[in-house]
């Protein structure tokens, strides 16, 4: 697996095959995705663009730092979930993050993919909320 700087555009596909299947490709263009200090990865096997991830500088009210990263849009597709490469973005990421002179990551996690991001060292601040049309999420965050 290689992870790579992709395009915005490159995140489309992924995102709305695997987050949101029920919704027009538009609801997959996230506010903020060309803006200057935004980054995205993808993680691709055999040259096919295979997992993805959007670093998004933004701050949560609800988070005290002044300076904040907020990772949106993590997908893997189906047939390839469980081989880590999740793991190998958020890795590759925080580097970057911290080189920015950032050292929070935040993130409104699935209800299901909150034992994932604890593995990788993120932590609950939220009781459970609901995204209308989405459903359960967690506020997580990660001191890098």
């Amino acid at each position: 697996m290689i992870v790579k700087q992709i395009e915005p555009k490159d995140t489309y596909r992924i995102r709305q095959h695997v987050l949101r299947p029920n919704s027009p490709m538009e609801s997959c263009h996230f506010k903020d995705d060309f803006d200057e200090h935004t980054f995205h990865l993808g993680g691709f096997i055999d040259d096919k663009l295979a997992s993805i991830a959007s670093f998004y500088f933004t701050k949560n009210e609800k988070i005290p730092q002044s300076y904040q990263y907020r990772l949106r849009g993590m997908a893997t597709l189906p047939e390839h979930q469980g081989k880590g490469l999740s793991s190998a973005l958020l890795r590759t990421a925080f580097p970057i993050i911290k080189n920015n002179n950032v050292d929070i990551l935040w993130c409104n996690a699935r209800s299901s993919a909150v034992e994932f991001y604890k593995k990788v060292g993120f932590e609950v601040i939220s009781d459970e909320f609901a995204i209308p049309e989405i459903g359960p999420h967690f506020l997580m965050k990660k001191d890098i």
